[in-house]
């Protein structure tokens, strides 16, 4: 694009340029510095392990686990803000991410065990702990952070009247620090140790029961890939809401990132009519295409991002259809189940009806046997008269 500049005589203060370029660096480069000092400013300054519990969303009364053993809970102090924050993670997952805030109460409302609402998150949030001592001590640091936010906002709204003119936010002022395991790993001393189950003994099957144990050895083989496939289930759907909510953001990065483009194009133009140091705005026109350039490629990488996750979402739909398939099959076993059970409760009838008549054969056979053994005996007796009689004659 050729441009023609008229000449002026007004010259452009040096102070001018270096104040567009400050913007123009402090506009491509402010994320960068911001996520750098948010992760400077924000240090845990105390550390517990617990299990944590949130609310079931549905019915606001069940308590549903989010972790499946104990795991580090933190506050954290965000010394530019001033804000004090309540987080945990599972693994890389963060599964508490609250801000204290002079409104919140903590409960206590069992001995080892508490919670506090957050209206921002819109849940509450439960914690339950290893012993009363750990419970006590996150209470009484709750109430103190708690404290002390409500001093911050007092002190921040005394400023805010006594300032004539508000100052401007910083582009990151709402980043916060990004979480890792590493930076809320509790000592050892507080972590409490896992709890196991111990397993009831299981009936040993008679051998009446073996035709419906092997079916149900089937039946159990089905229910285990099918508990399988709903762990996995969990573990994408989880996934899926992480990645839905990723797509969401770097949308809004890419609208700002047009935006920004926009932006810079306007100001090309508008340096190209007023300047007349045309060296000096075709260095600075270079300058800005670079950054245009380095953002259109950041584009590009962000619009590959999302097909990457949108392949993931079908993989994910495509195990949701093995898992009905799978959930199909077993519900044709449990029927097979039924209909073996009712056959054995059939035999059994059977075998039953057989033993009584048998059992009643018997009885009869006896019976005879006892009436022969009494002819038989009378026979012997008449014999023996005969035998006499014979002799005597």
């Amino acid at each position: 694009m050729h441009v023609v500049l008229e000449s002026t005589e007004k010259e452009v203060p040096t102070s001018t340029w270096k104040e567009q370029r400050t913007v123009c660096q402090k506009g491509f480069h402010g994320l960068h510095s911001a996520k750098h000092e948010a992760r400077k400013r924000e240090q845990p300054i105390f550390s517990t392990r617990a299990h944590v519990f949130q609310i079931d969303p549905n019915t606001k009364k069940n308590w549903v686990p989010t972790s499946k053993h104990a795991v580090t809970v933190s506050y954290f102090y965000d010394s530019t803000r001033n804000v004090y924050r309540i987080i945990s993670l599972d693994g890389s997952k963060a599964i508490i991410n609250s801000t204290i805030t002079p409104n919140m109460t903590f409960t206590k409302t069992s001995q080892k065990f508490g919670q506090w609402a957050d209206s921002r998150a819109n849940t509450v949030y439960g914690l339950g702990f290893s012993s009363e001592h750990h419970l006590s001590k996150f209470a009484e640091k709750f109430q103190e952070f708690k404290e002390a936010a409500r001093l911050a906002k007092e002190k921040s709204q005394e400023k805010m009247e006594l300032t004539s003119t508000p100052s401007q936010e910083s582009a990151g002022g709402d980043l916060q620090s990004p979480l890792t395991p590493e930076s809320i790993n509790g000592t050892d001393d507080e972590r409490t140790p896992d709890v196991t189950q111990n397993s009831e003994p299981r009936a040993e099957p008679t051998q009446n029961a073996l035709p419906f144990s092997h079916s149900s050895a089937i039946s159990k083989h089905w229910e285990a890939e099918l508990a399988t496939l709903k762990g996995n289930n969990a573990k994408l759907t989880a996934a899926l809401l992480e990645s839905t909510a990723n797509v969401k953001q770097w949308k809004q990065q890419l609208a700002a990132y047009q935006e920004e483009a926009e932006r810079l194009h306007k100001r090309v133009t508008e340096l190209e009519c007023v300047s007349s140091q045309a060296n000096a705005v075709h260095t600075h026109k270079s300058e800005l295409n670079q950054t245009i350039q380095e953002l259109e490629e950041t584009l590009k990488v962000k619009e590959e991002e999302i097909e990457r996750l949108k392949r993931e979402i079908d993989n994910a739909r495509e195990l949701q259809e093995q898992r009905d398939s799978l959930t199909q099959k077993l519900q044709e076993v449990e029927i097979r189940n039924k209909d073996l059970e009712g056959q054995l409760s059939d035999l059994e009838q059977r075998l039953e009806k057989s033993q009584n008549e048998q059992e009643a054969f018997r009885n009869n056979l006896k019976t005879l046997l006892e009436i022969l053994d009494g002819k038989i005996f009378e026979l012997t007796e008449l014999r023996d008269n005969l035998a006499k009689l014979l002799e005597c004659s």
